[in-house]
């Protein structure tokens, strides 16, 4: 096989894979692995102990509510955003899309604070919650909001291409023939993106549950797994911590599965790889 007008020997090629393989199983699956490792080290009874005690279940129940929450208004709004860029013609388009990705490009306390700036006691909103008794900063409101923040741009940014690409015929089309909004979306535009919908989503979730920056920023008093994590592991209550790490861990696991699944089984049924 030639490559930049020479050909490649086998030492170059195993040279190549080999340092691909040691940089992955350095930054990857020891990291992983050592997870688990912790998890276990001092036996199963002690690992499920840590998982039942309460504040353990309290925080992961909450993570979960929390990312089930963003995941659903990411869903939607991703949706509405990715149909209105992809199918529509209008003024500052282009802004709108550069906006999406701005939550990948700001850190995640920024975004927390941002929210605090907002909605805090001292922020520009927070003397009309006050008078109306909304609390947002300092509740599951305030963190379902800035996880929502974080994880914008997954399910917008996984069907907007694929929506592009498709184009406007087969709306025209339905819309020609009689159909109404909603039959149109339901009938012909969600089928066609319904796995890229799905992708988005396996991402959106698996990064919601996983963050830590934002959230540590609003929740105050409250722990979701990830500051359950941090506070237990600066206890020195380490299996607790590892414990916890290794709950997170599995469902990025699950995650990364689901995703190469959707993939695979989206290419053998002919359609193309758009993620």
């Amino acid at each position: 096989m030639s490559y930049g007008g020479y050909k490649e020997t086998r030492i170059i090629r195993w040279s190549i894979f080999i340092s691909a393989f040691i940089f992955i199983g350095f930054m990857v699956i020891l990291p992983l692995t050592t997870v688990f490792y912790f998890a276990l080290k001092n036996g199963f009874t002690v690992y499920i102990q840590a998982l039942t005690r309460p504040e353990s279940i309290s925080s992961i129940q909450l993570t979960l509510l929390v990312g089930a929450t963003a995941l659903t208004l990411n869903t939607i709004f991703g949706i509405a955003i990715a149909w209105a860029v992809s199918k529509f013609d209008f003024a500052y388009k282009r802004l709108l899309v550069a906006l999406i990705d701005l939550p990948f490009t700001v850190s995640p306390v920024i975004a927390g604070m941002v929210f605090i700036l907002l909605f805090g006691s001292d922020g520009f909103l927070g003397e009309w919650c006050i008078n109306h008794d909304i609390k947002i900063v300092f509740s599951t409101t305030g963190i379902v909001l800035a996880t929502t923040f974080v994880t914008l741009p997954f399910v917008a940014r996984s069907l907007i291409s694929l929506m592009t690409t498709q184009g406007r015929e087969e709306e025209e089309a339905a819309v020609t023939l009689g159909a109404d909004f909603m039959t149109t979306f339901w009938k012909v535009t969600l089928p066609s993106v319904k796995w890229a919908l799905l992708y988005g989503m396996v991402l959106c979730f698996a990064r919601a549950i996983g963050d830590f920056g934002a959230v540590s920023v609003v929740a105050g008093s409250m722990k979701s797994v990830t500051i359950e994590i941090f506070e237990l592991y600066n206890e020195y209550l380490s299996s607790e911590a590892f414990a916890l790490a290794s709950v997170l861990t599995f469902v990025a696991l699950v995650a990364l599965g689901i995703k190469k699944s959707i993939e695979k089984f989206h290419s053998e049924n002919g359609g193309k790889n758009e993620y």
